[in-house]
């Protein structure tokens, strides 16, 4: 049985996004965003969100700002 996390994914759910954020997919494109949101169970808006989030903290990490899609932005 999965169990739901803080955010109100499951661990399954969550490590699919990861792998597919992980893998290169920062910014998919609403085709890609559609598959995913349909391979984990969830609606196109959830899906956009959690990867906006993700792309947020992942630009933090990187020390680039967090809103921006590029370097010289």
């Amino acid at each position: 049985m999965s169990t739901e996390k803080v955010n109100g994914l499951t661990e399954e759910q969550e490590e699919i996004l990861e792998c597919s954020f992980s893998k290169g997919n920062k910014y998919p494109d609403p085709t890609m965003l559609l598959l995913i949101a349909a391979e984990v169970g969830l609606s196109l808006e959830q899906t956009e969100k959690w990867f906006k989030r993700r792309l947020a903290q992942w630009r933090k990490s990187e020390g680039l700002p967090s809103e921006c899609r590029s370097v010289t932005d």
